[in-house]
This record gives C-alpha cells, structure tokens and sequence, in this order.
C-alpha cells in the first residue's frame, strides 16, 4: 500500500510540474525553462531507477528497489515518459541554445524509443543468465560493488533493498508462469544456465553467504554495539528472506520453467519477436539501418579482417591454414604465462604503464575520476565477461575494470593489450568518466548510455593500439584483430539467430571458423546474443561510424588535424546518438 501511494505522489508531481512548465514557458526564456524541465527529468527518473542513483554516486535512494516487472509499475512508468515527451514538444528547438538543441534530440529520442519499447512483454522474461537482478543483488550485496557499506544508515539501506528484493522474485515466478501461458519463454539452454548461479546462492552456513560480506568487514565508524545489532539483522536477512528467495526461483526454474522452455533459439520464434528485434537493433545500433544491412556489412567486415589476419599469420611464419592459427594462439604455452591470479593483474598494469606516454599526447582531456583492475568476484566469474564499472558522478568512487580469472594458468594473454584499451584507458573508463565529470552538461545527459556510441568508442580505442605504443608483437596486433573480429561476427549471428533462423549450434560454427577464441567462450558469447537480443550490434556501427568521421576530419582538415583535438570533440558531449554525434563533428570540422 506505502508502495502505491509513492506512485500516486510521483503521478501528481509530474502533473504538477507538467502545469508549471507549460504557464512559465509563456515567459519567452526557452533555454531556461527548458533546462528546468531536464532537471525535473532527471529527478524523477532517479525514483523510477534507483539503482542508476547509486551507480552515479547519488546515494538519497539507496534504500530503494522498485518492482519494475509489475504492469503497475510498467504503467506509471509510461505516464512519466508520455508527460516528459508532451513537456518537450512544448518548445520550439530553434529558439534554444546548440547545447540544449542536443539535449533536446537526445531526450526526445529517448522518449519516444522508451515508450515504443514498454508495449513488448519482456517482463514475462526477468531474468536471464547475462543481465538480471539475481546477479546485481549479489554484487551489490559483496560489498565491494557500488552499494556503499561506510555507515551504519548505509547498512540499512542495503537491508531495505534486500526486503524489497524478496517480493521482486516472487513477482518474477509470477510472470514466468504468465509466460509459460503465453509462450513467451526463454530458450531452454539459457535457462538451463541461470540455474547453477541461483544455487550459489543458497548456503546452509549463513557466514559463507556472498551477502554476509559487508558484516564481515563493518568499517571503523560503526561502534560495536551497531556491528552486533547489524549483524544479527543481517543474518536473519539472509537465512529468512535472501536464501528463500533464491531457494523459490531455483525450485521453480528446475521443475517448472526450464521443462516449459522453448526449444528455438531466436527471439523471432515469439509472437511478437520480429517487431521486438527491429526495435532492439534500432535501440542499440541508435541508427535506421535495416537488418539485412547490418547483417550484410558485418559479412563484408570478416572478409576485411580475415585477409588482414593471414597477413599476420604470414609475419610471424605460421605454416599451416588460418583456422591452425587460431588454435595454435590458443593452445601454445607461450600464449599462457602466468601461474596466478596476481600476475594476471599486474600485467594489465605493465600495459597501462606502457602507452601512458602516448596516451597523454593523444588525449589532452583526461579524467579526474580514479581507475582500479580488480579480479571479478568468484560467484559471477564463470559466466563473466572483462567489464568495466563506472566510478561515482562525485568520483569519490573509482571506476573498475573487472578481469574473470577462472584458471590463472589457463588466461590467455594475446588480446590484454586490445581488452585494456577497451574496457579501461583510453576505452570506458575516458569516455564515461570525462561524462559524468561534465557539468556543462544537464544532468540527465552526465549519466546517458547509448551502446553503439560507448561501445563503439571503446571498439574504436582498439584500434588506436600502434598509436598509443602497443601491438609491437605481431601476435597482439593479432589479438586486437581476433577482437574485431568478434565484434564483426556479431553482426551476422546476432541478426542470423534471431531473425534468418540460424540455430545456436550453426552461429557457433560461423564463429569457430572465422576467430581464435576457445569453443567455451564463443558458445558463452552466442548465449548471451540469445539472451539479449540486439544488445551486440552496437559495439562495430558505433566504431565503424568514428573512423569514418575521423578520416572525413584527416582528408578536409589536412596539416590541422589533431588526434587529441579530434578525441576532445567526440568525447566533450557525452553519449549521443550516432546521427547527433556526425552533426557535432561535421560543425566542429566546418568551423561553427
């Protein structure tokens, strides 16, 4: 009942502000009413994603965990977008200021994209083994992820989120069930996948929880009699709600849901599933490219790098065909140096140390925002991809590049150079943290994401591995041109699975027979297209899209061209759709 009455508020305080927008507008100053409703925006969507609130380091709703899988919550959540876009159309974008012309496109795409994308029934789908909130509770909850765990208010709230948290699973099973009903179901082997990680999560000894952490590491600040209390509060958390909740979504997933799985692989096999995918690639990809073309330019991008590694195969005197090649990186000892998980480590930190001289020539901007490696935790490593967490808006926290290490000895080193320029320096962490520490721009912009623009950023600092002194190994250079080229098959599969009836045992063969990754991780990758669909498109439109604004800027600019300049340009208004992103670079190579 509380829950419905804060929508309620919510409702009328849109409606409120909706009213003052529209009388105060009449004023004539359009940039400043304008900015007022970006704000507004911004604030309200913080209620509605809490847990992007506390990933921006605004810890006010840390306490929060709405049940977004509900119809209701679905439905405000409509209304609140519906209001924002009428509150926008209400102004006349020639009359604003450039910077809040661009804000103006980028929330109105959102809008109308948000609300496009709620009228398909993917909450009958809430979890999968890629992307879900099972996963984020338990990293939220190890403490060393972004809840904050520095005062005893913090240790309530993380409490709270975990009351919340219980009635989110049980929502969950109810809408697997309308799902069974409705045949709307994951594929059976993605099922089969999310079992194992919901059964870690239930332990008979309540201190070997993943969410007992934070009792065992109780900061300085809190005095003991706080530690005791909290402590038996958070084991009665874990023993009476968390492990019940997962014990109910493991229960249920084994006997009920994977048995009532479907068979196929693509989302297309759903009723709605072709709709759904056109919508997903336009989402991710940010652009109006048809389907076919994706998939045929990403036909074209694997002819391009295959010829480009036989040359390297060639360089270093490999007899034997390219597909020899590829086991031959991935089998030979040399490729496997370290013997321990701190190795690993410390070699992502020796490239750092090598191309800072470059990187600091190449990129004037830099961020003030701290930068970590850790090893990603034990319970999530298995089904992990290296990743990279934003720090905090404040940058009181560091952003984090995460490294999966099941087997130190078994961690093959010839792409750590092409990952660390991905998912760190000058990759993610540049682009999200130069972002979020940008004040000039509205709030709701500091915290955007667009896939094709920041995937294809991080794709796009591969490619500058030569540049910033890297890639003096052939078999790196190599490594960086098996990462495009994982990048490019995405393409095909990703459009093949779910739209041009490819099986998940064929979209495994196109992959085997075109990179040098293990079987293991390339069927991992191939289930995590299945599981979200569309989302992989963005990572090649988007880089593909930044050359060729940066060889547009080399040919018209000529002697004035500069890396540094260029990389300022892309990077100084944050996350944008790619057409909005090729209009700020053609102003800025035109001189306006």
């Amino acid at each position: 009942m509380k829950y419905i009455f804060y929508l309620l508020s919510l409702m009328i305080a849109f409606s409120a502000c909706n009213s003052d927008t529209s009388s105060q507008k009449n004023s004539g100053d359009e940039d400043f009413q304008i900015e007022k409703l970006f704000s507004s925006y911004y604030e309200k969507r913080l209620h509605f994603f809490p847990l992007e609130a506390t990933q921006n380091g605004d810890h006010r709703f840390d306490d929060l965990l709405p049940n977004y899988i509900t119809q209701s919550y679905r439905d405000t959540l409509k209304a609140f977008y519906s209001s924002t876009l009428d509150s926008l159309n209400l102004f006349r974008r020639e009359n604003l200021s450039d910077n809040n012309q661009v804000s103006y496109d980028i929330l109105k795409w959102d809008m109308e994209m948000a609300i496009e994308g709620l009228k398909f029934p993917d909450h009958l789908m809430p979890i999968n083994q890629f992307w879900s909130l099972t996963l984020t509770m338990g990293q939220l909850g190890s403490g060393s992820g972004i809840q904050p765990f520095e005062t005893s208010k913090d240790y309530e709230n993380f409490l709270m989120r975990i009351h919340r948290f219980v009635p989110w699973c049980d929502t969950a099973i109810a809408n697997m069930r309308k799902g069974i009903k409705q045949q709307i179901v994951l594929p059976k082997v993605l099922a089969q996948k999310v079992l194992p990680q919901l059964k870690s999560m239930i332990t008979d000894d309540v201190s070997k929880s993943i969410f007992h952490t934070p009792i065992d590491k109780f900061p300085s600040s809190i005095n003991e009699a706080e530690k005791a209390d909290l402590k038996v509060r958070y084991e009665k958390a874990i023993v009476e709600e968390i492990i019940p909740a997962y014990s109910r979504l493991a229960d249920f997933f084994e006997k009920t849901y994977i048995p009532a799985c479907r068979t196929t692989d693509g989302i297309n096999s759903l009723s709605f599933g072709k709709e759904y995918y056109e919508y997903e690639a336009k989402l991710w990809t940010t652009t109006t490219l048809s389907t076919d073309s994706i998939f045929n330019l990403g036909q074209s991008e694997v002819k391009r790098i295959h010829e480009e590694m036989e040359a390297i195969r060639d360089e270093v005197g490999f007899k034997g065909t390219l597909k020899e090649f590829f086991k031959f990186v991935n089998t030979d000892k040399k490729y496997f140096p370290f013997s321990n998980d701190s190795e690993v480590i410390q070699g992502f930190r020796k490239i750092y140390e090598r191309e800072k001289p470059m990187v600091n020539k190449m990129f004037s901007v830099q961020p003030k925002t701290g930068f970590q490696i850790r090893e990603t935790e034990a319970f999530r490593a298995a089904s992990a991809s290296a990743e990279y967490q934003q720090g905090s808006g404040d940058g009181k926290r560091p952003g984090i590049f995460y490294v999966p290490i099941l087997d130190a000895k078994k961690f093959n080193c010839i792409s750590m150079e092409t990952l660390f320029l991905h998912e760190a320096i000058p990759g993610h962490h540049f682009q999200v943290s130069l972002q979020q520490e940008n004040t000039d721009l509205p709030s709701f912009r500091r915290f955007i994401w667009y896939g094709a623009y920041g995937e294809g950023w991080a794709l796009y600092c591969e490619s500058l591995g030569k540049e910033l002194g890297l890639y003096t190994d052939p078999i790196q250079k190599f490594g960086n041109l098996s990462e495009e080229m994982h990048r490019a098959i995405r393409l095909v599969v990703d459009v093949g699975i779910h739209l041009k009836g490819w099986t998940r045992e064929q979209a495994i063969q196109f992959s085997l027979e075109n990179e040098a990754e293990s079987e293991a991780d390339i069927t991992s990758e191939i289930e995590r297209y299945m599981a979200i669909p569309g989302q992989a498109l963005g990572y090649k439109i988007g880089q593909l899209k930044i050359i060729a604004l940066r060889n547009e800027a080399q040919k018209k600019m000529g002697d004035k061209f500069s890396y540094a300049d260029f990389h300022n340009e892309v990077l100084k208004s944050g996350c944008l759709p790619l057409a909005i992103l090729e209009s700020n670079i053609s102003k800025w190579m035109n001189g306006e």
